[in-house]
């Protein structure tokens, strides 16, 4: 039975078991058990492989109480991202490439029926009213839909898969992204409360970074996680709160931001704050926090270098002050955060740590680098091959007080 063949009979079944069974009084459990004897029965005299027909079996099943398709798709644990532009072009990302899967959804409506299912289990909504919504499927990976007439292609739907496993330090090591020595490097800033932001371009792990080093938190601390749809897995702290925005209702009211969550997690009496991305005025709420006793904070940002990160967050102040003086950004800037990590997706679609820059103060109308760590290729490197390493600058690193105050007397 060939690919067209079986999603017929996949689509047949369906709408039998749909129209004749009493799908609300079946449990999980007998509606699979009733699947299974109906296709057993339909495919006498036809060849069908035990494998074909367990399949079959498994999409007539996930088409009513799944999600369809996408539950073969998010139970591949090689694939770490699903792109679908409309309900026939169905795009895959394993090991770091990008291929187009043969297989399609029945129609349209399919597939705005799973996404309706998927936005519903948390407690969203979605319609022409509010065509784009980020949620988050129940193991947590992170979903964004677009519906027409937004989106010109049919219904799309981008899912970046969750892992099962916490992303740790030690695996990061084992990815080539840290050395040992610089992991334990970045412990002792991270216990010494030094503010560290993380930045880097699309899909170059800074969620992934920013949960390993949030397990560097040390457990008898209370810890405020904010995040559009919640990913990060903190597991070593006992006092956590996880925060989440809400998109507003049909009626245009209800909405929480990520900078509402900010000031109200300030009354928290929070030790850390974690937010999960700053990409718009959410920048001026998170520096004051930095600035106002809530030293260990963590976060991330898209840009395309250190320097670009500290441009992209005067830019984004701006979004939420118009008229703040841009001097007085850049010194609320130099005094909050500590620390730069700068992450990067290279050619051969590996990710590295690029850069690790201390943020030493504001001087001549300018806020002052100094380069810590830089990633250098060395002669191994190829053109379809990346190889180098993280290598420490010559600079010391000069604003210790924070190492000494912690009783931390290891140099960075």
């Amino acid at each position: 039975m060939g690919i067209d063949e079986e999603q017929k009979f996949v689509e047949q079944i369906r709408n039998y078991v749909t129209e004749n069974l009493p799908l609300s009084k079946m449990s999980d459990e007998e509606l699979e058990e009733q699947v299974e004897e109906i296709v057993t029965e339909r495919l006498k005299g036809i060849y069908c492989s035990v494998e074909q027909k367990v399949e079959i079996v498994r999409q007539v099943y996930s088409s009513i109480r799944g999600f369809g398709l996408l539950d073969s798709i998010i139970s591949d644990d090689t694939i770490t991202e699903v792109m679908i532009n409309g309900a026939e072009d169905i795009f895959i990302e394993k090991n770091g490439r990008l291929t187009k899967l043969d297989k399609k959804f029945e129609s349209q409506r399919r597939l705005e029926d799973i996404i309706q299912r998927i936005v519903g289990l948390a407690g969203r909504e979605v319609n022409q009213a509010n065509p784009i919504v980020d949620t988050r499927l129940p193991d947590g990976s992170r979903v964004n839909v677009v519906l027409p007439p937004i989106a010109l292609c049919g219904p799309t739907m981008t899912i970046r898969k969750f892992s099962k496993t916490p992303m740790t330090i030690e695996r990061l090591i084992q990815y080539g992204s840290l050395t040992q020595e610089i992991a334990y490097k970045l412990e002792l800033l991270v216990r010494a409360k030094y503010n560290i932001f993380i930045c880097g371009g699309t899909g170059s792990g800074k969620t992934t970074f920013l949960n390993a080093l949030s397990n560097y938190i040390p457990r008898d601390e209370r810890v405020i996680t904010i995040e559009d749809s919640a990913e990060l897995q903190i597991t070593g702290v006992d006092n956590l709160v996880s925060l989440e925005t809400r998109n507003a209702n049909a009626s245009g009211s209800g909405q929480i931001t990520i900078r509402d969550l900010i000031k109200s997690s300030l009354r928290m009496r929070p030790e850390r704050i974690v937010v999960g991305e700053v990409r718009g005025g959410e920048a001026l709420d998170m520096l004051q926090a930095m600035n106002t006793g809530h030293d260990g904070s963590l976060s991330t940002g898209h840009a395309n270098s250190t320097q670009d990160m500290l441009s992209r967050l005067e830019t984004m102040v701006l979004q939420g002050a118009p008229g703040l003086p841009l001097e007085a950004i850049r010194q609320q800037i130099a005094s909050a955060v500590d620390i730069i990590i700068h992450l990067s997706r290279l050619r051969d679609h590996s990710r590295k740590t690029m850069e690790i820059t201390e943020v030493v103060g504001y001087k001549d109308g300018k806020i002052v680098l100094n380069p810590l760590y830089k990633f250098e290729e060395d002669e191994k490197t190829k053109l379809e091959k990346v190889h180098g390493n993280l290598n420490r600058t010559k600079n010391p690193m000069k604003n210790d007080f924070k190492l000494v105050l912690s009783g931390i007397r290891e140099k960075i």
